[in-house]
């Protein structure tokens, strides 16, 4: 297991779990990091709750020539207020099989969608082997999901598919157009599960995007799951564009929110 540079005494520890990580469902491989708090190998008895994120690539260290979150970035400045204390596992993408491999809807225009079997990855073969490996909390409550675009989508979709998993959602500017199914899946969202769900979405990514994005939200919360069990934030920027900037800006803000805020 390679074990990248720290930049500094606070930063995450970047691990590369593997170059080749078998996804079975697919018949593929990807790369996956792990994330894991600065201070992880000095704690052996502290466990930790798990985000599972999408687009690797896009994510931390030198980013990607789409842009960069600076996961890691954030992780260190929220480790300052003990706010950090989370495993992230990061997958990266496909390139040009991006949009298949996140979209759990086919479309017409794109093709095939293979979100569900990547899902499938993510809970049946990925999840199992890092509880295995790391020193996780298994539970749902402790266990999320999150990505922007077509992962803003699948990570929805992980809600609908997986209520027994997943508890927390990170949930960015998803792209709601691929199908109108959606909607209606929505409507049968949850079990009486506690779950937290954080939506963004911003004002300059198309004419579409806020539009959707409201109908998605409204849809949650008109199923009649307004019980306090089941938490919905919504964040609003009129002035954010669809790119990896504006999402490295809502990270923290999402992340404390999911994890460490009542």
């Amino acid at each position: 297991m390679q074990v990248l540079e720290e930049k500094t005494a606070l930063s995450p520890i970047i691990e590369v779990l593997s170059e080749t990580f078998e996804i079975p469902q697919l018949n593929k491989k990807r790369r996956v990091h792990v994330l894991l708090p600065h201070d992880y190998y000095e704690k052996p008895e502290q466990r930790y709750p798990v985000l599972y994120m999408t687009d690797a690539q896009n994510l931390f260290g030198n980013g990607s020539p789409y842009g960069n979150w600076e996961i890691d970035k954030s992780l260190a400045l929220l480790a300052e207020e003990n706010k950090a204390d989370v495993i992230i596992v990061a997958v990266d993408h496909g390139e040009e099989e991006r949009i298949n491999e996140f979209s759990p809807y086919d479309n017409p225009r794109l093709g095939k969608g293979l979100g569900s079997l990547f899902l499938r990855f993510v809970v049946e073969t990925l999840k199992t082997h890092v509880d295995a490996n790391y020193r996780t909390k298994p539970e749902r409550l402790n266990t999320g999901i999150g990505g922007s675009s077509v992962g803003g989508l699948l990570s929805a979709y992980a809600a609908l598919m997986f209520p027994h998993v997943f508890g927390r959602l990170m949930i960015f500017s998803p792209s709601l157009w691929i199908s109108q199914k959606v909607y209606f899946d929505a409507i049968h969202f949850f079990e009486p599960f506690e779950t937290r769900i954080y939506l963004y979405a911003g004002g300059n990514e198309g004419a579409n995007m806020l539009p959707n994005f409201e109908k998605f939200h409204k849809t949650l919360e008109n199923q009649g799951f307004g019980y306090k069990r089941v938490k919905i934030k919504s964040s609003i920027d009129p002035e954010g564009e669809h790119k990896e900037e504006q999402w490295s800006k809502e990270f923290p803000v999402a992340l404390k929110w999911l994890f460490f805020e009542e």
